[in-house]
């Protein structure tokens, strides 16, 4: 029995014990620490971008040159279309739609001046319709006793007065003219055509539809010809404009100013601007749009993209500067717009600065 124990307790001591790793060692089993070569925000606020992310991330920079730029100001403004390339089809008298030789024509599609769009047949009430058919019968009958005695004073023309003949012809021509007009009233039907060449901007047109007078059908305009309105609240922002741009999707337009409203509508003077740009057909009527006035009146600073201002956490407008190879830093700016597309930094920003113009958003999104 003492021989066994003694067996046991050697047995243990002969065995592996486990090794503990003291604080702050380890052997192996815990995961990876960061390495610290990731996109990461540093305690002075800038960011830490290394070179291959700043390509997964499409960032681009610009330097900023300063310069004297115009100055501007945004305007609300509405696409409207032109006088000259654009028409209203609308009902002269009240009545029912009739489809025209081509059926009614849909939003969109393209038609040519003169074309008949539709016809208006007149609706007329039972009593006034029971007269029309009253005085057309009155008239013809009327027409055939004019025609009968026309006939007879013709046979009787060797004793009867020229004139008398002559007097009667008229009496018969007249009738058969007022017959003529009556019996069209009751039958005849309006063309509405189109007054200009272009597309349908909108249709109010059914089959059978009864609409009065005056009534807007059709609208057709030429979007190659559209033109933009502008509301100035200001009447000071109507002197002096050396022209305007409009954004289009990241597109800058240049419109040409066409003229400025003598008279307010509400309390605002309208301005007019026209487009030479295809981009300008690629609206729709009645689409707000915002519209960039250049002034005469210059302004000295650097001009970046719009796409290059960003706010902070403290809601200050920022841009990121490209100080090293792998490092941006925020700079808080002013900066006024120029043409929708890009505004001038009037402090903030030195000549020289490299600007982030693309993946600056994503930049302010490093924490």
């Amino acid at each position: 029995m003492p021989s066994l124990l003694a067996l046991l307790m050697a047995a243990a001591l002969s065995a592996p014990l486990p090794a503990l790793a003291g604080p702050g060692h380890d052997h192996g089993d815990a995961p990876p620490a960061p390495t610290g070569n990731g996109p990461s925000r540093q305690p002075d606020g800038s960011v830490f971008l290394p070179k291959p992310a700043q390509r997964q991330l499409g960032v681009r920079t610009l330097v900023a040159a300063t310069g004297q730029h115009a100055k501007a100001f945004e305007l609300a403004g509405t696409v409207v279309m032109d006088p000259n390339a654009g028409g209203k089809v609308q009902a002269a008298l009240a009545g029912r739609l009739e489809a025209g030789p081509k059926g009614l024509p849909g939003v969109g599609q393209a038609v040519r001046k003169g074309e008949v769009l539709a016809y208006v047949v007149p609706t007329a009430g039972a009593i006034e319709r029971s007269n029309q058919l009253a005085q057309q019968a009155e008239l013809r009958a009327a027409r055939d006793l004019a025609a009968r005695r026309v006939a007879r004073l013709t046979e009787l023309a060797d004793t009867v007065p020229r004139k008398d003949i002559e007097a009667a012809e008229s009496e018969l021509h007249s009738l058969t003219q007022r017959l003529g007009a009556v019996g069209a009233g009751l039958a005849t039907r309006d063309a509405l055509v189109a007054p200009v060449s272009g597309v349908i901007a909108s249709a109010n047109a059914v089959a059978g539809q009864v609409v009065d007078a005056r009534e807007l059908v059709f609208e057709v305009v030429d979007p190659a010809r559209l033109r933009i309105e502008a509301l100035a609240y200001d009447p000071a922002q109507a002197q002096g404009v050396a022209g305007a741009t409009l954004a289009v999707g990241g597109q800058r337009v240049p419109l040409r100013f066409v003229g400025a409203a003598r008279s307010l509508r509400d309390q605002a003077q309208p301005l007019q601007f026209a487009g030479d740009s295809a981009a300008l057909g690629t609206l729709a009527l009645g689409q707000p749009v915002r519209v960039f006035v250049q002034s005469t009146d210059k302004v000295d600073g650097l001009q970046v993209p719009a796409a290059a201002l960003l706010r902070n956490p403290a809601n200050q407008t920022i841009v990121w500067v490209k100080e090293s190879p792998e490092r941006f830093a925020p700079r808080v700016v002013t900066a006024v717009p120029l043409d929708g597309t890009s505004v001038a930094v009037t402090s903030g920003l030195q000549p020289g600065d490299r600007v982030a113009t693309q993946g600056a958003t994503l930049i302010n999104q490093v924490r």
